[in-house]
């Protein structure tokens, strides 16, 4: 649709698509309200408080590094990789450009969201201040660099070293490797890294489940993280509208947003009802929490493809990215016995591994080897590149500051020993007196006479 205008239409367009990725960035950051949900829901309730804590640092101290570093780091890192050039004063140009502000903003909403996912992998057991020290690291250097590599025009893109030499450029649209697989492999190599909890594993390394304490909770964020993803997929369509090609009229971008919109969509309703069916046939009733993370599989599978594929294939993407999450859950548990608390590396690490790889597959172009082999390249870079710079930040937490609270502190619950604080006084902790006079400790959920109690 055109329509034809007196006013200058470069203006109108940029005035509409500029309030437009204002409005999607305040929509991805209430994702963070959605990502403390979810994960409070899934742990104890001596750890709540703990919990949001660290997704509250999350986003506060992670848009000042990102501000005064972040962006930065990711220009450089794509002039290094690319046959274009970097000037380490343009790179930081942005911190004084009101222009450049808004630009900033989005890419900050997308910074932090890599960085929350972590927590959920680690929770119940890791240091608030090695927590802290890594979340700096995700956010100054380890997603800047991938930022700079597939979307900054450097490594992976078509003008980066390896594009070049295969002749295409990556194709992830919103970050499905970019930020959620890069998230998910994080907290993967952080949950080993940091140990199961305590009580995880018996003496012969079966696993014992640690219910969290609110399934509403889960569920409830589960449905917010949803609801700004809108924001996450259609809100990168940036450009709502542009100029056509005769220079005085407006083109709408209502079919480039309609598709985007429609396979996600359909990708998130596909994750949950394949997360549903996998678990009643492998656990003979279907799972609500694994329906849940089903359906964010299914959103993180087709996050990277939306604007690229047939609308069915974002339905087979979604199905997949679904039906996969319980089965790779329970490998990363049962035989990797790593203790990855919400699920994430199945949630955001492998389904978006799978979705971004499949892209040319279903690709409404039609398929591409060489788009395939370029897929899988990128997908091993983004994954050694976070594997090798997690190690090496843990490293250093774990020598500076320790990674593990003290067995006490663990069985006291982290609210208290990390905090001083109880996120539910009435029944968890020294606050509760009908536990006193019950005779029940308050080491946080642990009985005199050895035995478990429900917190």
């Amino acid at each position: 649709m055109t329509v034809p205008l007196a006013l200058d239409p470069a203006v109108i367009a940029q005035g509409v698509n500029n309030t437009w990725i204002l409005m999607v960035s305040f929509l991805i950051f209430f994702m963070q309200a959605g990502f403390a949900l979810l994960e409070v829901g899934q742990v104890r309730a001596k750890n709540v408080g703990n919990v949001l804590m660290k997704n509250m640092m999350d986003w506060s101290l992670g848009v000042l590094v990102y501000f005064f570093a972040g962006l930065a780091i990711a220009s450089i890192a794509a002039g290094l990789t690319s046959s274009g050039s970097y000037n380490i004063a343009e790179a930081f140009a942005y911190i004084n450009n009101p222009d450049a502000w808004i630009g900033w903003l989005f890419g900050a909403v997308f910074a932090m969201t890599a960085a929350t996912i972590v927590s959920g992998a680690v929770a119940e057991r890791i240091k608030f201040k090695a927590y802290v020290f890594y979340s700096v690291g995700i956010t100054a250097v380890v997603y800047p660099v991938i930022q700079g590599f597939a979307w900054g025009g450097g490594l992976l893109s078509a003008d980066g070293f390896i594009g070049a030499a295969l002749g295409v450029g990556y194709l992830d649209f919103a970050g499905a490797t970019v930020v959620h697989m890069l998230g998910g492999v994080a907290g993967l190599v952080a949950a080993y890294m940091v140990g199961p909890r305590r009580g995880r594993f018996d003496e012969k390394g079966n696993s014992i489940p640690i219910p969290g304490h609110s399934i509403t909770f889960a569920v409830l964020g589960t449905l917010i993280l949803a609801f700004g993803w809108y924001g996450f997929n259609v809100g990168t369509q940036a450009a709502v509208l542009e100029v056509a090609a005769d220079g005085e009229s407006l083109v709408y971008n209502g079919a480039a947003l309609g598709r985007v919109a429609l396979v996600t969509t359909l990708g998130m309703g596909a994750g949950a009802v394949a997360a549903s069916l996998m678990t009643t046939y492998t656990e003979g009733k279907p799972d609500p929490l694994f329906t849940a993370n089903g359906l964010l599989a299914g959103l993180v599978g087709v996050t990277g493809a939306v604007p690229h594929v047939t609308w069915w294939g974002g339905i087979i993407i979604g199905l997949l990215a679904g039906a996969q999450a319980p089965l790779v859950y329970r490998f990363v548990v049962d035989k990797l016995k790593i203790d990855d608390v919400c699920g994430v590396f199945p949630v955001h690490g492998s389904a978006g591994a799978l979705g971004t790889f499949l892209i040319p597959v279903f690709a409404v172009g039609g398929f591409s080897a060489t788009q395939l082999l370029m897929q899988g390249v990128g997908i091993v870079v983004i994954a050694a590149w976070t594997i090798v710079t997690t190690v090496i930040i843990f490293k250093i937490a774990d020598a500076a500051v320790g990674l593990n609270v003290s067995e006490e502190e663990e069985l006291e619950g982290l609210d208290q020993g990390e905090h001083g604080i109880s996120a539910y006084p009435e029944f968890v902790g020294n606050n509760n007196p009908d536990r006193a006079l019950a005779g029940v400790s308050t080491d946080g959920g642990v009985r005199t006479d050895g035995g478990k109690t429900d917190e």
